[in-house]
């Protein structure tokens, strides 16, 4: 089930992110996998733009996966949720050949997007 909170930004703007959509697309090779809650505040600010990013950077659907993320009892619960260790959201797995190579978590201080793309260009270590 597609999360709504990675619906892209309308008002993203590409071209002044040029960078990050060009990392992103230069790296065809990756998997994004994104857990998520519609109802969670920093999802619905974070997301957004990161759905526009990869939109841009054309990245197709299928290397896209959605996890959507409850709470109960204080704690978070969905699909993959135990199996990759999420405890906070959004979190956002990146992968190469089923191989996890880093992740954003909840909040890097840097937008998700470009977080990723400075990871992948090597200006900053995960």
């Amino acid at each position: 089930m597609p999360l709504e909170t990675m619906t892209p930004d309308p008002v993203w703007d590409a071209d002044a992110n040029a960078a990050t959509v060009a990392t992103l697309a230069d790296h065809d090779d990756l998997r994004y996998l994104v857990w998520g809650g519609d109802w969670c505040p920093d999802c619905r600010q974070l997301l957004p733009p990161f759905a526009a990013a990869l939109a841009a950077a054309e990245v197709p659907d299928e290397r896209v996966e959605q996890f959507p993320v409850e709470t109960e009892d204080g704690r978070k619960v969905g699909p993959g949720v135990e199996e990759y260790g999420v405890e906070f959201i959004p979190t956002v797995v990146i992968e190469r050949d089923g191989e996890e190579l880093f992740r954003y978590v909840e909040d890097e201080g840097l937008p998700i997007a470009t977080y990723v793309a400075r990871v992948l260009d090597g200006e900053i270590e995960p």
